[in-house]
């Protein structure tokens, strides 16, 4: 990918797609607190018209991240590094075998189905761009009411689990953070927390629900998802 004077490089341009917005993976495991640095720096570009609009992949070192919402208590154990995130929401956790896609969008336009400055309908498309992609695993993903992210029910025992998290910051109408995906993560890692602030639900990933999915092809399903909610 080109790179900006005042953008740090995101990783190699998938070439996926042609038209914006750009894709990158991010090589290796990223440190949280530089994929902070990057994307502010991509965020002001965008804004400033210099760069264009970016979905980034990435894959991070274990971290526990605290949203804007964030109570000290819900973080259990300091396994990893703490860090506060910026974003919506409250504690999550990145790191090995998650995926997570970092939005950079211009909201002060239309995206496909999702209407320009409306921070709800954003949110809903990450969610709706979610659900499609693990619709292609055959995995029903679903909303819940007050509960931001994509969630898996097992009506036979009847629980469910949640398989993809979701975290936004906008500055100036340009979108920042997004979506995290269980591809095959250390599970056990989220009980160092209360994921998001719920006690009574669990996590789940591609590979627990018997969907041995790489990282390629989970990121082959989100690229594929991506034009049916964003254009």
């Amino acid at each position: 990918m080109t790179t900006h004077p005042t953008t740090p490089p995101l990783g190699a341009p998938t070439g996926a797609l042609t038209a914006s917005p750009e894709w990158s993976i991010a090589p290796g495991r990223l440190p949280y607190a530089l994929a902070l640095e990057t994307m502010a720096a991509r965020v002001a570009a965008i804004r400033n018209g210099t760069a264009p609009e970016t979905v980034w992949l990435v894959e991070h070192e274990p971290t526990y991240t605290a949203g804007t919402s964030a109570r000290p208590e819900d973080l259990l154990e300091t396994r990893f590094p703490a860090v506060a995130a910026g974003r919506g929401g409250q504690w999550t956790y990145h790191g090995p075998g998650q995926r997570t896609g970092y939005v950079m969008l211009d909201l002060t336009r239309d995206h496909g189905t999702v209407r320009a400055r409306d921070v709800r309908d954003y949110v809903r498309g990450l969610e709706e761009w979610l659900i499609r992609a693990l619709d292609r695993f055959n995995i029903r993903g679903e909303r819940r009411d007050g509960r931001i992210g994509i969630w898996v029910a097992d009506k036979a025992r009847g629980t469910e689990e949640k398989i993809g998290a979701i975290g936004v910051r906008v500055t100036r109408w340009v979108s920042w953070h997004g979506v995290a995906l269980n591809v095959d993560p250390d599970l056990t890692h989220f009980a160092g927390i209360v994921p998001c602030g719920i006690a009574d639900a669990g996590v789940t990933s591609l590979h627990k629900l018997g969907v041995l999915a790489t990282m390629e092809e989970a990121d082959s399903a989100l690229m594929a998802a991506w034009t049916e909610v964003f254009g």
